[in-house]
């Protein structure tokens, strides 16, 4: 029983043992390896490592690119005018060490490189107009078409000055850590929101509004100004095509009738009695109908062909 005991205490301490001597390194992970507050070794790499049991202490960061959400901050641009600008940032750990010496954890890291952002952004918005970092106005070509980009999204005043803005803070922030030797790696400065002060985004709204109308008024004006020209020269060339065409059908007209005339003419000529007979026949067929009762007198020039073959005489 005793010997059970002892192997079961071994047993158990051995597992114990071994559980401190082991650690797993994540894929997402780099690790520390801490004794007594010195670091003696760090892991990369995923994968299973061993060290000193009860001395050696675990200390992992993320390897992974790391947010940063910096609350939003009022900032005064050029002319002194406040604005509400949220920002973030991204990074990485380049160097584990080096990290743990200068920012100690991934929270004092984001509260500490926030406040370094947000100065140097800070510093770059007080040399900036209110335009270049809200970007209020669309671009507008030479014919008068908003400007856009690749995706078919139309494109601002100060969206370029806004991006030469985050670059210059980027490389300023970069600088920065690289002196202090944080052991990281900026990746990128972005603004998620740049807006006016509640207290006065009502009364900038209502200007904007205005200014806006006031472009649609002119825009409009030119619109029917132009419907205007357009419509006039429709009905000139309108009034021309018909005169040309009511000219031309007049001219068709009279050359059609004369000859005709002409070709009567010339068949009256050749042999009057059959063409005064076919008028007679026309006549007929146009005064006779079925069911009509016509008086007329026995010797009228309409029944000479009726009672007799002879040319009639007369008309």
């Amino acid at each position: 029983m005793r010997n059970l005991i002892i192997v079961a205490i071994v047993i158990i301490v051995g597992l114990v043992v071994l559980r401190q001597a082991l650690y797993v390194v994540d894929v997402t992970e780099q690790v520390i390896i801490l004794r007594f507050g010195e670091v003696v070794d760090t892991r990369t790499t995923p994968g299973l490592s061993v060290k000193a049991p009860f001395v050696d202490t675990v200390v992992r960061l993320d390897k992974r690119i790391l947010r940063i959400d910096a609350p939003p901050v009022s900032m005064p641009d050029q002319d002194k005018e406040n604005l509400v600008i949220d920002i973030y940032a991204r990074y990485r750990i380049t160097d584990p060490v080096q990290f743990r010496k200068t920012l100690q954890t991934e929270s004092t890291a984001r509260s500490r490189l926030g406040d370094i952002v947000t100065s140097t952004l800070r510093d770059r918005v007080a040399l900036r107009d209110r335009t270049d970092i809200i970007g209020a106005k669309p671009l507008i070509d030479e014919s008068g078409n908003p400007v856009v980009d690749e995706e078919g999204l139309p494109l601002v005043e100060g969206q370029e000055t806004r991006t030469e803005i985050l670059d210059e803070v980027l490389q300023a922030v970069r600088q920065t850590t690289q002196r202090d030797n944080f052991g990281i790696e900026m990746i990128d400065v972005r603004i998620k929101r740049a807006d006016f002060p509640e207290a006065v985004t009502a009364s900038i709204y209502t200007r904007m509004r205005a200014e806006r109308n006031r472009i649609a008024a002119g825009f409009r004006a030119e619109g029917e100004e132009e419907d205007r020209k357009i419509r006039a020269a429709t009905d000139r060339d309108r009034d021309v095509i018909l005169a040309e065409a009511e000219r031309e059908s007049n001219k068709r007209r009279g050359e059609g009738e004369a000859e005709a005339i002409s070709i009567l003419a010339e068949a009256l000529n050749r042999d009057p009695e059959l063409f005064a007979f076919l008028r007679s026949l026309e006549s007929y067929q146009r005064i006779i109908r079925q069911q009509d009762t016509i008086i007329l007198s026995s010797d009228a020039p309409l029944f000479d062909y009726l009672a007799g073959p002879a040319l009639p005489a007369g008309n």
